[in-house]
């Protein structure tokens, strides 16, 4: 089986030896018929004659596979001449029979067809006539059949081929498609990843940023006051390490345990949220309208995401006296309204823009929509409507 395959592989490379194959197959059984008397009765010397038809036949097989429809025709006019010429043509459709099989195997269907009745005609009408038998007789059909069985055996080789050939492809296709998803899938787990990290660090390195630079200012003139800003800056850091930790736990495998990993926030943690940003120097005003009512972890995240990330930017990028958070919860809407009277185009510290790609990207993620943008009247606002259940094509 090895030995076959390997035998395959060299003939793939070296195509005239491959195509000259039959051709000298077909001469040597031709000098063998030609060195058989009649009716079996003896040996006797090939006829010169025969042999030499044979191989004027089989000498544009060599370039078969290159030019296979003027091989067709070139080895059919010389089966033809042989056969008209002499008697000693019992094997003079044979080369013929090889490039009808050829034309059929890298030919369009109609093509191969087309060629392979005119050729099955051709020969069984020459023969006909030469051999003075009707195109009915028995070695009239025999050679239509031939030809026939030649058109048919190259076209289900060619067929076969086609469908290796889809196969191969089909496979190829999906191995990619496969990367490609996995590529996909590791690129949005780094994007989400990224966004939470994001969001913890620059939220609480913001608001400790703040307590230090009130205890700093207060150190000496109100100890007690800057006391109350270190306490809050150890409860600010300890609940950094607590989302850092439970966004690393996004990290972990499937299998790992999972009692390792903490909550992420909601909307329930909305009131600490704002406790610690108002700690912070900014006094920050809380508006819940509607009933509330069950939401989805997912919703429940991206809003206190979004407020977090709004809180942070007007901190760090506005002169902001004060902000307002509005949770309006509807029948199927979550409406997070973000507001601060902020001068526009102040700002404390310079911005990357990822906060808002972030707000953005978590957004659309499970279906809901952002918009961010300065307020007429002055200051900043971050409206986002989410929805309070998630369908399974927005998990």
């Amino acid at each position: 089986m090895q030995v076959t395959a390997v035998f395959r592989q060299w003939l793939t490379r070296h195509e005239r030896i491959r195509d000259a194959l039959p051709a000298v197959l077909v001469i040597l059984v031709g000098v063998g018929a030609s060195a058989v008397g009649e009716g079996w009765s003896g040996w006797h010397l090939p006829r010169a004659a025969g042999v030499a038809w044979t191989a004027l036949a089989c000498l544009p097989l060599v370039v078969r596979s290159r030019w296979p429809l003027p091989v067709a025709v070139a080895t059919l006019a010389v089966d033809l001449a042989h056969m008209v010429r002499g008697p000693d043509s019992s094997l003079a459709p044979a080369a013929s029979l090889v490039a009808l099989y050829t034309v059929a195997t890298r030919s369009s269907r109609r093509t191969a067809w087309t060629v392979g009745l005119i050729a099955s005609v051709a020969i069984t009408a020459v023969h006909a006539v030469t051999a003075s038998a009707g195109p009915l007789a028995g070695t009239s059909l025999l050679r239509f059949d031939l030809a026939i069985a030649a058109t048919v055996l190259g076209d289900a080789v060619r067929s076969r081929r086609l469908h290796l050939a889809r196969v191969e492809e089909r496979a190829e296709r999906a191995e990619r498609t496969r990367e490609q998803e996995a590529r996909r899938r590791v690129t949005e787990e780094r994007v989400r990843i990224a966004r939470e990290l994001h969001d913890v660090v620059a939220h609480h390195i913001t608001l400790v940023n703040a307590q230090v630079g009130v205890a700093h200012h207060l150190m000496r003139t109100d100890p007690d006051r800057a006391y109350q800003a270190l306490a809050q800056i150890k409860d600010n850091s300890r609940a950094a390490l607590d989302e850092l930790r439970a966004t690393v736990g996004l990290l972990r495998q499937p299998d790992d345990a999972p009692d390792s990993r903490a909550p992420l926030p909601g909307l329930a943690d909305l009131d600490a949220l704002v406790a610690g940003v108002s700690a912070g120097g900014l006094p920050v005003k809380v508006v819940r309208t509607g009933t509330p009512g069950p939401v989805a972890p997912t919703t429940g995240l991206t809003a206190y995401r979004i407020i977090q990330e709004a809180l942070t930017n007007t901190r760090k990028h506005a002169t902001a006296t004060h902000a307002v958070v509005t949770v309006d919860h509807g029948t199927e809407i979550l409406r997070i309204t973000v507001t601060d009277d902020g001068r526009p185009r102040a700002a404390n510290g310079p911005g990357t823009g990822h906060g808002l790609i972030g707000m953005h990207e978590r957004t659309v993620a499970i279906g809901g929509t952002v918009t961010a943008g300065p307020r007429p009247e002055g200051g900043f606002r971050v409206q986002a409507e989410l929805p309070l259940a998630l369908t399974p094509q927005t998990i």
